[in-house]
């Protein structure tokens, strides 16, 4: 379900893509990876038998930190 909920989100980003400058588009794709890279390290960890509340954490640290690139790139492009 996670999956399908952000491949949905993934390409309701691209819909908007057009409207930012390249450095912001850059910017809005590490910030996608930081967050899928949290998702996988979370689906890992509960695959490994770790609590759902650990992988949990780890899942929103990531989201948390991907926010955070994303609203800087759109900053950028405020300017």
């Amino acid at each position: 379900m996670k999956k399908v909920l952000f491949l949905a989100l993934a390409a309701a980003s691209f819909t908007f893509a057009s409207c930012d400058s390249k450095t912001e588009n850059n910017q809005e794709a590490a910030a996608e990876q930081v967050e899928e890279n949290a998702e996988a390290k979370a689906d890992a960890m509960e695959d490994a038998g770790a609590s759902d509340a650990a992988a949990d954490s780890v899942e929103a640290n990531g989201e948390a930190k991907a926010d955070a690139m994303e609203n800087a790139a759109d900053a950028t492009d405020a300017k």
